[in-house]
């Protein structure tokens, strides 16, 4: 277990960027792990064309795993583009359950979670912030359209 909990882990949540919320949010979801109780809520709101994130929020109550991917999304979203966020969220699941390698690019410090993929019960706690603001964005460019 200590393996999961290594320093840079405890590290990364233990100095979370954008913590609070986005009182112009386009997009604001609450994810909840019904394995642990872990939630993290994103708020986002995008640029003009919306391909990128222009503000993210975030605000974690979860493990220091969950906290420490929320870490990393909360540092780096600003700037990148909706399909990278969602390519990073898919790229973490499929490193926590089917052994694939580590994200790379803006996210690559989602490698520091790899040690997870041989502890199931943790994944969905490990995935929230990434599930949250992928559907976050997707609630974003949902009101956009329908505008």
């Amino acid at each position: 277990m200590s393996e999961l909990y290594h320093n840079r882990i405890l590290e990364l949540a233990a100095s979370i960027a954008n913590v609070g919320r986005l009182a112009d949010a386009e997009g604001s979801v609450l994810k909840v792990s019904r394995v642990c109780g872990s939630t993290v809520n994103v708020d986002v709101k995008l640029d003009a064309a919306g391909e990128r994130v222009a503000a993210i929020a975030v605000d974690p109550k979860a493990c220091a795993l969950g906290q420490a991917a929320t870490s990393i999304l909360a540092e780096h979203a600003v700037g990148a583009p909706v399909d990278e966020i969602v390519a990073a969220r898919d790229a973490l699941r499929a490193m926590l359950k089917d052994g694939a390698p580590p994200p790379q690019g803006r996210f690559w410090e989602l490698r520091h979670l790899e040690p997870v993929a041989d502890y199931p019960p943790r994944h969905a706690s490990t995935l929230l912030a990434f599930e949250a603001a992928v559907a976050a964005i997707a609630e974003a460019l949902a009101a956009r359209a329908a505008a």
